[in-house]
């Protein structure tokens, strides 16, 4: 599993432009099962997703193709962990816990 944070590197009126294709690319990615969530991070520096667990190339090759990331807007930093607690709602997901 992944939590990814994804921080802007532009001004907030570049980031406005491409965010409609941004968004757009971000339910591609639920719709593929990708990605738990996501939401804004506070002050509007950038985004906090959780990833499924899945090959680190895999995460990396859609991250490679966000808009923001394709105009160099904003940037990912990537932080693999196992979950080894989680939620009733999150357990299928556990990958430490038989299921």
């Amino acid at each position: 599993m992944y939590v990814v944070l994804l921080t802007y590197t532009a001004p907030l009126q570049e980031i406005d432009y491409v965010l409609p294709d941004h968004t757009d690319w971000l339910a591609r990615q639920f719709e593929h099962n990708h990605l738990l969530a996501s939401g804004r991070r506070d002050m509007h520096l950038g985004e906090v997703m959780i990833a499924r667990p899945m090959p680190r190339l895999k995460l990396d090759a859609f991250l490679a193709a966000d808009p923001l990331v394709l105009n160099h807007l904003a940037h990912y930093e990537v932080v693999e962990f196992t979950a080894t607690r989680t939620s009733h709602e999150l357990r299928l997901l556990n990958e430490a816990m038989p299921h």
